[in-house]
């Protein structure tokens, strides 16, 4: 099949995708479309468990090592500022518009394609593509459920909206949920122990405090109060005051090693909804990132989260659109921006030696 038709059915796929509503969680008719595609119109052996679906490459060879083309079908809520409606395709000089085209439907769509031309052709690798789902709230049944399903992997590529740039570095998660514990009184009298001003002290230590190990490609660890909620009426001192901390580590820390020195500093009571959404960085010595290089792309560090860091192998995040796009109001993609990625993943993984 010539490379324009590939081009051309992208798109086509693209729309269907985005006129039919893939929040996360709720990606089932989505991934029943996918399936569809990639069987009926690929012609692709394709395994499935839930919503995830991958298919290998024929000739699978133990001895060779592994590559994962990934990318993830669901989306997250429409933002109430759509001018557009986000579940209608519409193109507009050159655009199309709707929910989920930039992030992540354009990787989804370009790596799908790329695959089926990688695949027909002698590799020296295995290849394996993967539309995962739960991405957006990094969700039990999407690719962390699935990784155990598949070969072992060795180098993993994510679609993700990058430029086409490599992100070689990609930061981690820690949400951390903390309170504060105070007495109860009367607020008309000089009674109790407010938990509001034990949460300030704890919080002031959030905004002020410096992390010493600074990553060239992903800076300082941040730290972000996000959600504060305290007391129960105008006249009564509160005893608790619950706060949320949005936390993205660089390479230098485990969320763990931030946990533990966290709770030495502050005085709250301090819970980690998770520990798994570690900071991720491949090697540039590595020839993935070795041959982007060679084609002058930029390598950078990534400041948003992807499945990159619940995959145990290196890996590089790269992708059609760009990554402020993404979640926003009528939210789009160049098609041109999908022609090109084809022809650059191709480019980039037809006979590379890992």
């Amino acid at each position: 099949m010539k490379n324009d038709t590939l081009k051309s059915q992208a798109i086509e796929l693209l729309t269907q995708l985005v006129e039919t509503p893939r929040i996360s969680r709720q990606e089932k008719e989505a991934s029943d479309l996918l399936y569809q595609f990639m069987t009926m119109e690929c012609h692709l052996e394709v395994s499935r468990d839930g919503c995830n679906l991958w298919t290998i490459a024929p000739n699978y060879d133990k001895k060779k090592p592994t590559l994962l083309l990934n990318a993830h079908i669901d989306t997250v809520k429409p933002v109430s500022t759509w001018q557009r409606d986000p579940f209608h395709a519409t193109t507009e000089n050159g655009r199309l518009y709707g929910l989920g085209t930039n992030d992540d439907g354009a990787s989804l769509v370009s790596l799908l394609q790329a695959f089926r031309i990688l695949s027909t052709r002698p590799q020296p690798y295995n290849l394996i593509f993967l539309a995962s789902a739960e991405e957006e709230v990094s969700g039990k049944q999407g690719i962390e459920h699935v990784l155990p399903l598949l070969p072992p992997i060795h180098v993993a590529l994510v679609g993700e909206p990058t430029n086409m740039q490599p992100a070689i570095a990609e930061k981690g998660l820690m949400v951390l949920d903390v309170t504060s514990h105070g007495k109860s009184g009367h607020a008309a009298r000089n009674e109790g122990d407010n938990a509001i001003y034990h949460a300030l002290d704890d919080i002031a230590w959030f905004r002020t405090f410096q992390w010493p190990q600074v990553s060239p490609m992903l800076g300082t660890v941040k730290m972000t109060v996000t959600i504060i909620n305290a007391g129960t009426q105008h006249n009564v001192i509160p005893a608790e005051c619950t706060f949320t901390v949005d936390i993205r580590s660089n390479e230098y820390y485990s969320n763990q090693d931030l946990y533990e020195e966290i709770c030495k500093h502050i005085q709250g009571t301090c819970t980690a909804r998770s520990f798994k959404l570690n900071s991720s960085r491949i090697e540039l010595s590595h020839p993935l990132v070795q041959k982007t290089l060679s084609m002058g792309k930029k390598p950078f560090g990534s400041p948003t989260l992807s499945d990159q860091a619940l995959l145990p192998c290196p890996s590089i995040k790269m992708g059609p659109g760009e990554s402020c796009r993404s979640h926003t109001a009528d939210e789009y993609i160049e098609l041109e921006e999908i022609y090109q990625a084809i022809d650059l993943y191709v480019e980039i993984l037809d006979g590379l030696i890992l």
